[in-house]
């Protein structure tokens, strides 16, 4: 197996984007918290990777930390059905709508909208909470049109098409936070996905919009099985597939040769990050090994290309890493401290946490006691090297 020069130390040596009118000013406007009570409530009936408290810890642990005040959360409103129209399907939405209200969907839903199945069961408050995650992004870009970061962790649902649900997704929040962008008059709009598993629904709604570039870095041969380096959807999009075991470095290592500089490249003035836990090491949906620290630095670098960024949660089946991921990157881009040890009832909270998918014997002390991991640095592989010239050529 063959190595990339410089092959560690990637994550201790962040790329920063340069100093100009795109960076955001330590001025700007503090960030903002899109939460709502809805996460609060149990979803996706017994027996789904879904089935576990996500959003709702990660806001109990804020309010534990006093991270949330002076005006920081924004409670999520509803999207109607007329907004979910602008995107998707009427006949869909309505199909969703009675499937929540009867509790079930016939075979005639199940094939034509993919509702009712194991991936994607009908649950109670399912509309609800779909519809929640769509007003919450569409709030963030809103937000983020007044120059700021706005933070939506219960968004991301990156797989939604617009007649069916797919990969647990019944809408595509991202779709809304990138559209309303576009209709405040923002002219160029870069998409990174950061999620395990490539996000297709936001790729194929842009795909003919040369106003929009997404990129995506996940797991190779990972669900939905799509998403190969050549994939560019006629030039709008840039996909990196990435092998199991991908590491802090290697992660660093694309960021800094490849991501940042296509991102300076198209010269945004607006970026949305679908930041999924689902690549941290321990998530059981996924082979990747990333720390959460390597996903926190490139949030940050990431909204440091523009002063307007949306950045949304995604993926991740460990409710411990999920927690501490999302947790921590408020922290972060609040200015909070996040090494400090958490208090006892952070240490409790997150002690009472289970997962069917997950061992006790494998949950470390270190998921029960603080908030940042540690890092995961280690060789650049050749493959991975590989995907920067691949991805930069025109």
């Amino acid at each position: 197996m063959t190595t990339a020069p410089s092959q560690r130390g990637e994550i201790d040596a962040p790329a920063q984007a340069p100093a100009g009118p795109g960076r955001r000013e330590a001025a700007a406007a503090q960030p903002v918290f899109v939460g709502g009570e809805v996460y609060r409530r149990a979803a996706y009936g017994r027996n789904h990777p879904l089935a576990i408290p996500r959003v709702a810890t990660v806001m109990e642990l804020c309010d534990i930390l006093g991270w949330l005040g002076d005006g920081a959360f924004h409670d999520s409103p509803q999207a109607t059905a007329a907004q979910l129209a602008e995107f998707h399907d009427p006949d869909y939405i309505a199909a969703l709508s009675r499937a929540d209200e009867a509790g079930r969907a016939d075979r005639g839903i199940r094939e034509r909208h993919g509702l009712g199945t194991m991936e994607n069961p009908v649950f109670a408050g399912m509309y609800e909470r779909a519809a929640t995650s769509v007003g919450g992004s569409i709030l963030a870009a809103e937000l983020a049109l007044d120059g700021r970061v706005a933070y939506h962790p219960a968004g991301g649902t990156h797989h939604g098409r617009p007649d069916r649900a797919s990969g647990f997704c019944y809408f595509n929040d991202p779709v809304f936070a990138i559209r309303t962008l576009l209709n405040g008059g923002v002219a160029r709009i870069y998409y990174v996905d950061l999620d395990a598993h490539f996000g297709d629904g936001v790729q194929d709604a842009f795909a003919e919009d040369d106003r929009v570039l997404t990129l995506s870095i996940h797991e190779a041969g990972r669900w939905p099985y799509a998403g190969p380096l050549e994939d560019r959807a006629g030039g709008a999009a840039r996909n990196l597939p990435v092998p199991r075991g991908f590491n802090d470095s290697e992660f660093g290592y694309l960021m800094k040769r490849a991501v940042l500089p296509l991102g300076r490249r198209f010269d945004p003035e607006a970026v949305v990050v679908t930041c999924g836990a689902d690549g941290l090491a321990g998530d059981p949906l996924s082979a990747m090994e990333l720390s959460n620290l390597a996903l926190w630095r490139a949030v940050e670098d990431l909204t440091g290309l523009s002063p307007r960024s949306v950045v949304l949660g995604g993926g991740g089946y460990n409710p411990w890493t999920v927690a501490r991921c999302w947790t921590g990157l408020w922290g972060r881009l609040r200015g909070h401290d996040v090494d400090a040890p958490l208090p006892a009832r952070a240490r409790d909270l997150l002690r009472g946490l289970e997962s069917d998918l997950i061992d006790e014997d494998e949950v470390p002390d270190i998921w029960h006691t603080t908030l940042a991991d540690r890092p995961n640095v280690g060789a650049v592989r050749g493959e991975v090297a590989a995907l920067v010239p691949a991805v930069l050529s025109v």
